[in-house]
């Protein structure tokens, strides 16, 4: 059983131009189902279904679509819209955090700390609250040192240096 983490519980946390740009996208989407359905029913007509690779791919084509609209839909209900703190004391959803990894003060990453979603607005790798590295870090303060578990089962621990706000 899955207990639900605080992205969850307050929304996913967007800027104003990703919130336009999944909003634009979920609309395309939209608009695109009358002829996406008209392609189905002509790809139908072609004959034996079984063997029909063209309507088979169609089908294959809505359900991607349908699928992405079901999760832009469920996203954009849930969307905090904001700008991101204007100042950071602690590792939190809308913070850019400079990390070291344990044992290599020389191997430094910088991260955007926040939805997947928005790593199509900023030149930052975007981390997930969610994501191993996120749910770890989440309220360490700089000189902190958290360890997570990577997906290989390792135990890796890295060092806070820098918290600050994200400027788009």
């Amino acid at each position: 059983m899955s207990t639900p983490t605080d992205e969850q519980d307050q929304g996913v946390w967007l800027t104003q131009e990703a919130h336009d740009r999944l909003r634009a996208e979920l609309e395309q989407l939209v608009a695109s189902r009358p002829a996406m359905a008209k392609e189905i029913n002509d790809r139908r007509e072609e004959g034996d279904l079984k063997e029909n690779g063209g309507y088979h791919a169609a089908r294959e084509e809505q359900g991607k679509a349908e699928g992405r609209i079901r999760q832009l839909t469920d996203l954009l209900r849930k969307a905090r819209v904001g700008e991101a703190p204007t100042t950071a004391t602690n590792a939190a959803v809308g913070t850019v955090i400079t990390i070291a990894f344990d044992g290599d003060e020389d191997d430094t990453e910088r991260f955007l700390l926040g939805s997947r979603e928005i790593a199509g607005t900023t030149d930052l790798t975007v981390y997930s609250p969610e994501s191993a590295l996120g749910a770890a870090i989440v309220g360490a303060e700089p000189g902190s040192t958290v360890t997570y578990q990577a997906p290989n089962g390792k135990d890796i621990s890295v060092k806070v240096l820098a918290i600050e706000p994200f400027t788009a």
